[in-house]
């Protein structure tokens, strides 16, 4: 019995890996073995690396419990505002970066300052700024597209590490592949070290063990997969700073905690000195930061701002967040597991594509796939009740 417990309690902790693993080796007997090839690894890495990065914002807020449907339409209209910059004022990479970025913060500020200041609920206010902004975005490019980018802010979404620097594609990327799994084996052992010494509880050594192999081997794979074609793409690096710094803070630091707090239980936070109103404008003000650099990928990418640019990104970054186990109520998640949701709606999307799958029935899998994780995350809590 102890040991079927010790199975279930393991596949419960890794169930979104495994969830993940067995997706995308039934797309790569699908698709005759072309899931993953190197060009199309790039592919899923580029066409995915808005919502990864609108996650890390994202999480925050469900954290405490709200969602944030505004992101779509900001980011459309930050879009506007860098192409207008780039296009029409023929301004400079660093200049539009920073506006750009100002922008994402100024907007993310006005939903929090309703929502904390005012106590409407985030619904409401993130509603009403999508409408706001989906309208100013039309206004801004008077319904019409602006481009093409200048070059320096096109290689944003375009370039490789290996173009950058002037390297061998193969030699650079698995010499940061070694370094990247020599860095994870470092940190598993330490934290388990750190446990040990602190007389916390921990699995035997054969578990790490088993992990360290497992992700080392998958990281390899795909790195001398992606070494083949052009090696690792300039915003893959991008996204992985921002997955590991909103990893830490939502992890390590007091406004991380504090997220976690307001979302288990908003009274109970703000009774036990945990400024819930600050917590709650920060996380909104911050989802409109990452919206910005969310933006500024999507539009490099594109190489223009288009009017119906964004249109249902918040649906996809919000189902990311939940295939990926962060609880409705808030209070449970973290980037890890959402990083890991959104690539399995990532290769549920690119795999139906492959395979001939039209958009409509695309839609239809991705919204079961939603109900199904927020189900997981409901049905034992009501029945525990």
């Amino acid at each position: 019995m102890e040991k079927t417990n010790k199975v279930g309690a393991i596949l419960k902790k890794y169930s979104m890996v495994i969830i993940l693993v067995l997706i995308a080796i039934l797309f790569q007997i699908l698709t005759g073995g072309l899931m993953f090839t190197s060009t199309n690894l790039t592919n899923i890495i580029l066409q995915n690396s808005y919502v990864v990065i609108m996650v890390c914002g994202m999480l925050p807020v469900i954290l405490t419990g709200n969602v944030d449907l505004s992101v779509g339409s900001v980011l459309a209209f930050i879009g506007a505002i860098a192409a207008i910059f780039q296009v029409n004022l023929k301004c400079g990479f660093l200049v539009t970066l920073l506006v750009s970025l100002a922008v994402g913060i100024i907007i993310g500020a006005w939903n929090g300052f309703w929502i904390s200041v005012y106590d409407i609920p985030p619904f409401i206010v993130t509603l009403s700024s999508e409408l706001v902004f989906r309208g100013l975005t039309q206004v801004v490019l008077d319904g019409a597209s602006i481009g093409p980018f200048q070059e320096s802010f096109r290689s944003i979404a375009g370039s490789y590490l290996a173009e950058l620097f002037g390297c061998d594609p193969f030699l650079l990327t698995i010499i940061l592949a070694v370094i990247a799994c020599a860095v994870f084996v470092f940190i598993q052992f330490r934290e388990r070290n750190n446990k040990v010494k602190n007389g916390i509880p921990v699995k035997p050594v054969t578990g790490t063990l088993v992990l360290c192999i497992v992700i080392v081997a998958v990281i390899m794979f795909l790195s001398i997969e992606m070494a083949n074609h052009k090696g690792y793409p300039t915003v893959l690096v991008i996204m992985l700073v921002l997955c590991l710094v909103y990893s830490f803070v939502c992890k390590r630091t007091i406004f991380g905690r504090s997220l976690y707090a307001v979302g288990g239980n908003r009274k109970a936070a703000a009774l036990s000195g945990i400024k819930d109103r600050k917590t709650m404008f920060l996380a909104y003000t911050n989802n409109g930061f990452t919206t910005a650099i969310a933006a500024i990928v999507y539009a490099a990418r594109l190489n223009a701002a288009t009017p119906k640019a964004g249109v249902n990104f918040e649906l996809d970054a919000i189902a990311a967040c939940y295939v990926g186990g962060a609880s409705v109520s808030g209070g449970a998640g973290s980037i890890a597991l959402a990083l890991i949701g959104c690539f399995v709606i990532a290769i549920l999307n690119n795999g139906m594509s492959m395979l001939g799958i039209s958009a409509d029935w695309q839609q239809t899998v991705k919204g079961l796939v939603i109900l199904a994780s927020v189900a997981i995350d409901l049905v034992p809590k009501r029945k525990k009740k």
